[in-house]
């Protein structure tokens, strides 16, 4: 095994330390049990281990599909450094392990809605009378901020931790993109604003976000910036990330019950891209690094043919 090679293309693969130690492990293992060069390594070599897994190791499926994935690294770095001229993992796949749990899946008309209803509740029509005077004006700041990032939520389907990397150079006003960020974990990407979003960035950039630089003593080049908290006794409070998790999960499930996290907006948001534009164009949208984790939301976008079939033909 080509070990120091392995983990410097695992590591330009931007993979986390664990993951990369576990993915060493993985493949030392089946080395040692397939006793054979890895330029000898067949595809029968590699059921008979994954046979060996399930009988002898009793391992369960994920686990036996988590040591596949180890090993189809291996030999992909092999067959990328031209030591081998096929890769025998090629069409492997563990059967029955287990699939994303399918929830409310929102149609763009309802994200609209939900869009709406949180806009009318918490800024234009918001009583702020339960609050201190002293705190009104960083209350009504917080909330005209939440509500732009709820657009970025609801219209580009970003996971929530990719909110506070945006920065003002990432918004495109003459083509009307938004650039999203890389990260460990998802690609850089450029996506469309929705048009409703458009007269909230402008008014957030010439009216919002100044006043919100009045409270910080360092100069950012981030689109969104925190607050102070008012109360010491929870130093989270002015973290954007606590905020969306938090504070605005409290506030959509107030103004709609079949909201349970954001992790469902993506979801919604992923499964129409796959409905309108396809699995590999949805793969960049949603800055998937593999295409396999695309595929985990096509359960989503089945179910809802399924019931379109039932609407036009209940027979």
């Amino acid at each position: 095994m080509k070990k120091a090679e392995f983990i410097k293309y695992l590591e330009r693969r931007d993979l986390a330390a664990t993951t990369i130690a576990n993915y060493i492990k993985c493949v030392e293992l089946f080395f040692k049990r397939i006793k054979k060069d890895e330029t000898e390594i067949t595809k029968p070599d590699l059921l008979k281990y994954l046979e060996y897994l399930k009988k002898s190791r009793e391992q369960k499926n994920i686990t036996r599909k988590n040591r596949l994935i180890a090993i189809n690294h291996y030999f992909t770095f092999l067959y990328k450094d031209e030591q081998i001229t096929e890769n025998p993992c090629l069409f492997l796949k563990i059967r029955g392990t287990k699939q994303k749990t399918l929830h409310k899946i929102y149609t763009p008309e309802e994200l609209d809605q939900l869009f709406d209803n949180y806009y009318q509740f918490y800024v234009r029509g918001y009583d702020d009378s339960h609050i201190p005077k002293n705190q009104r004006k960083q209350s009504a700041l917080s909330k005209a901020r939440n509500t732009l990032i709820l657009s970025v939520l609801v219209y580009q389907g970003v996971v929530t931790g990719e909110i506070e990397k945006i920065e003002l150079d990432d918004i495109d006003m003459i083509k009307a993109t938004i650039k999203i960020r890389g990260s460990r974990k998802h690609n850089e990407r450029s996506l469309p604003l929705a048009a409703v979003q458009m007269g909230l960035l402008i008014h957030y950039l010439q009216n919002i976000r100044p006043q919100l630089t009045e409270y910080h003593t360092t100069e950012s080049n981030k689109l969104f910036l925190p607050l102070p908290e008012f109360s010491k006794k929870n130093t989270k409070s002015n973290n954007l990330e606590y905020v969306i998790r938090k504070t605005m999960k409290r506030q959509i499930k107030s103004i709609d019950k079949q909201f349970i996290n954001f992790k469902q907006l993506r979801a919604s948001v992923i499964t129409y891209w796959l409905k309108n534009h396809g699995l590999r164009k949805t793969q960049y949208l949603a800055g998937h690094k593999w295409v396999s984790s695309t595929e985990n939301y096509l359960p989503n976008n089945l179910e809802n043919l399924t019931n379109d079939i039932d609407k036009l033909h209940p027979f």
